[in-house]
């Protein structure tokens, strides 16, 4: 049986496909096609994904559709889908039940609470399921204004970035932070009840920009009304928000010792790493609306063709990847010189040797990951031992907020060593904590409260960059490597050899390794 997912058609838009049961594709529209279409199908997603489950379009059984898309587009989607694949039935999938779906199907649990929190889904910003076998049933919902979400996305206006897309900028924001001062408001915001109840009286409709706020809220904050935030407040506010989220969070999960979260909100790695100390959790990766595709898959995998055989999520490279002949061409085509190096052994020896002469290098490998995060197969790499590599990364790579760190990718088997991390970890979807004699060597790296990004690698998982982490070990008895997306000035991460090409010379990045083939300036 051939399911096709499709998901987030307004505004991250994806294709999914699970082929007998098991997870063969997932691509989001803006990286394949690098630019994304409002409210319509992503075709090119879709011919990508098809062609690497080899999977014809006639041969498509199920097309699951995730809500919402624009208003009165119902009928044209229907008629554009019924075109594409002619035998397919077609399933309308509710937004938070493909997000509910994309955390609990692919999760390790039997039994599981599964919380879906997002900005605003199809009016729903939150819902509470049980999740048991093949089975997932609503308990409660949560409706806009009561949004965790928007009061995310004021905050994140009022402290100068932009709403809806720089949240992840405060979460990072909050770890500078004293979380005392502030959090007693934003508890008053969300509600003294175990499920939130926003209070509007902080927010005033009539004022645009900087959140919304309204003069109640500027004079909890002891400031005059409608004030611009000073600079060193600002990570005060951003720490006492994230601690009222995480409390809330946490309540609205309710008993239960297993935990799934999924929704544009478990991208918070820090309210991940929250519940890890009290739940067995279980995140979605790629929590997003672009992940709904692989939970209309799962839903109807489970839930409409009653199917008891779980999906199993063995890693999110589910995207393209690029023979040799592919790669050289698109080198050749732009003129450029390069070196192929023959053997692993020699790819991994002069990756090492790089990054030990504290040159910054990009890595493609492989099939590129689903979701906003580089698990190594799209990943720009340093060295901890390079004193200048977060400046480096930061200021001239990627002009980014230093605030901001990089993740420290380890092998799996020896993390235990330098970091105490959940297994959330191995996605990067939480955060770890040093261990105390390792501090000074991740100082770059590491937030408030010894806090740390880690990204834990099997070789199950990723036999190559797991085994360029053992030789970065070999050669410096450090196998820990930092990592960050390989992508520029807000673009998708890479996808082609060409994308990797044009990021590579517009960024002071070193050396580039395609496949086999090496790039240097």
């Amino acid at each position: 049986m051939n399911i096709v997912g499709l998901g987030g058609l307004l505004g991250d838009s994806a294709c999914a496909v699970l082929k007998d049961g098991r997870l063969a594709a997932a691509i989001e529209q803006k990286k394949i096609a690098r630019q994304m279409r409002i409210g319509e199908l992503p075709r090119e997603a879709i011919a990508a994904a098809l062609e690497l489950s080899r999977v014809s379009n006639e041969q498509v059984d199920c097309v699951a559709l995730v809500r919402p898309f624009s208003s009165g587009q119902e009928s044209e989607l229907h008629l554009e889908i019924r075109s594409l694949f002619p035998g397919s039935r077609l399933l309308m999938v509710e937004h938070h039940a493909a997000h509910a779906a994309s955390a609990f199907f692919v999760s390790p649990f039997e039994e599981a609470t599964v919380l879906t929190l997002d900005r605003l889904g199809d009016f729903r910003c939150g819902a509470r399921w049980e999740g048991r076998g093949n089975e997932l049933r609503m308990k409660r919902e949560l409706y806009y204004p009561d949004s965790l979400g928007d009061l995310y996305g004021r905050v994140t206006e009022l402290l100068g970035f932009q709403a809806n897309a720089d949240e992840h900028k405060v979460q990072w924001l909050s770890t500078a932070g004293d979380p005392e001062p502030y959090a007693p408001l934003f508890r008053a915001i969300l509600g003294s009840d175990t499920w939130p109840r926003i209070d509007r009286a902080y927010f005033d409709a009539n004022r645009v920009g900087a959140g919304g706020f309204s003069e109640k809220f500027y004079a909890c904050l002891g400031m005059e009304d409608g004030a611009p935030i000073p600079l060193p407040v600002r990570p005060n506010i951003a720490a006492g928000l994230q601690g009222a989220i995480e409390e809330k969070v946490l309540a609205m999960a309710a008993e239960g010792a297993n935990l799934c979260v999924a929704g544009g909100l478990a991208f918070n790695a820090l309210l991940v790493h929250a519940l890890e100390q009290e739940k067995n959790v279980f995140v979605q990766p790629a929590a997003g609306n672009a992940g709904t595709a692989i939970g209309a898959v799962l839903y109807a995998w489970h839930s409409v063709y009653q199917q008891s055989r779980r999906a199993s999520l063995e890693d999110l490279c589910l995207g393209p990847g690029y023979t040799a002949e592919e790669v050289k061409q698109a080198l050749e085509n732009c003129k450029l010189h390069f070196r192929y190096l023959l053997t692993i052994d020699e790819l991994v020896g002069q990756a090492i040797r790089d990054i030990n002469d504290q040159k910054i290098i990009a890595w493609m490998q492989g099939r590129m990951e689903f979701g906003p995060r580089a698990l190594g197969n799209r990943s720009i790499l340093a060295s901890p031992l390079n004193p200048y590599s977060t400046e480096t990364l930061n200021i001239f790579i990627k002009h980014r907020e230093p605030f901001r760190k990089f993740a420290a990718s380890v092998p799996a088997e020896l993390a235990a060593e330098y970091f105490e991390a959940g297994p959330n970890a191995r996605f990067l979807a939480t955060v770890g904590r040093v261990r105390p004699q390792y501090r000074k060597t991740f100082e770059t790296a590491i937030l408030g409260h010894d806090l740390i990004r880690v990204h834990t690698v099997s070789a199950e998982d990723n036999p190559l960059y797991h085994r360029l982490l053992h030789a970065a070990g070999k050669a410096t008895q450090l196998p820990v490597l930092y990592n960050t997306s390989f992508n520029l000035f807000g673009d998708p991460l890479v996808c082609t050899p060409r994308d990797a090409v044009r990021s590579f010379y517009s960024s002071g990045i070193d050396a580039l390794f395609v496949g086999n083939f090496m790039l240097e300036k």
